[in-house]
């Protein structure tokens, strides 16, 4: 008897237990579906020349001797007094000149935006908030790096992504790609749009061409007695199906519209960089970065790295980036999922360190 008075009151601690975490879940879904409503993401900056510095000084401690530390300091200490009594005689006299001029007065600025390519170009939207965020604030002068990694994909995706960058170019800034890895049909058709393109030596650049492709099942619905019925209005609502018999005629307009395609991809490489031989380089292939330089699809061979601690020591830079809101679900799978890739990982890890010499 007293055995099932123990596992009755296990069970109403279960019972009770999982309806206060339904109701804790539900609560906080209501709190992130308002913030969500409320608020999509918020811009983050930061200013890159502090955050090198940081990393220069942090090795410097270790490898300067003390008394070349104190010289140093002191200089630097002296001359920051120096910029900061310049700044005050700039801004007094600012306030005498008109707006028109304090719009294009001030050293140039460099800002420095990242996007990681997918087939959907799902990373537009942030692109879009960024350029949206930094456009009204860029003047004549200004430089604006974007570092680019992208293997392509849709076409209309990156037909917008595409656009998003003439935006800044509208402005009068400057715009310059930096390739490390890969900017290959849809990603070369952001990367052109662009007043200089750098690549690292092995990066893939190119792949100036349209593909498409997919599966048929016809035969194999045929042979099982299934049937498929596909209706349309319009004699080319559907030119070729997956599932039903594609005809002659219908393969012959999803070519031309391949096709055309292919000749609005050109002509917007050709309009947006004129310097490259546009018949020679829109062949579908890709080269590395040397030979990508020798077809002057890119104007320069440097790692993305190097090009902005270059322009540090120049200009004040400044790193941009859209933080989408996520909800907990969102969180929740996120943090699924990867630990489900480590699991993974390491898995196939141990199992390949056995093959290992």
């Amino acid at each position: 008897m007293e055995f099932f008075q123990e596992i009755g009151l296990f069970l109403a601690e279960a019972v009770i237990l999982v309806t206060a975490i339904i109701v804790v879940v539900v609560a906080i879904a209501a709190v992130s579906q308002r913030r969500r409503d409320g608020e999509e993401g918020f811009i983050e900056v930061r200013r890159l020349n502090d955050r090198y510095t940081a990393f220069h000084d942090a090795v410097r401690s270790f490898t300067e001797h003390a008394e070349s530390r104190k010289v140093r300091e002191k200089a630097e200490k002296k001359t920051a007094k120096a910029e900061q009594k310049q700044a005050k005689k700039k801004a007094k006299e600012s306030e005498n000149v008109d707006d028109s001029s304090k719009e294009t007065e001030g050293a140039a600025r460099l800002f420095v935006l990242r996007f990681q390519g997918d087939i959907r170009a799902s990373e537009t939207e942030s692109l879009r908030e960024e350029i949206s965020a930094i456009a009204p604030e860029l003047r004549q002068g200004d430089e604006v790096l974007l570092c680019l990694e992208s293997p392509g994909g849709m076409v209309h995706s990156y037909g917008l992504a595409a656009s998003q960058l003439q935006r800044i170019r509208a402005t009068g800034a400057s715009l310059t790609v930096a390739v490390d890895k890969v900017a290959a049909s849809g990603g070369y058709m952001m990367a052109c749009v662009a007043d200089r393109i750098i690549s690292a030596p092995f990066a893939v650049i190119g792949s100036i061409g349209v593909l498409a492709q997919l599966p048929n099942f016809h035969r194999l619905l045929k042979k099982n007695d299934v049937d498929f019925e596909l209706l349309t209005a319009g004699k080319y609502k559907r030119t070729l199906t997956m599932f039903g018999e594609n005809t002659d005629d219908g393969r012959a307009k999803f070519v031309e519209d391949l096709e055309d395609t292919y000749d609005l991809f050109k002509d917007f490489v050709a309009l947006n960089r004129p310097i490259v031989d546009i018949e020679a380089v829109a062949t579908g292939e890709i080269w590395y970065g040397q030979r990508a330089l020798d077809q002057k699809l890119v104007d320069e061979l440097s790692t993305s790295d190097a090009y902005l601690q270059t322009r540090l020591a120049e200009t004040e830079a400044f790193e941009v980036r859209f933080v989408p809101k996520k909800s907990w679900q969102e969180k929740f799978g996120m943090a699924a999922e990867a630990g489900i890739e480590r699991t993974f990982l390491r898995l196939w890890q141990q199992g390949a360190s056995r093959f290992l010499p």
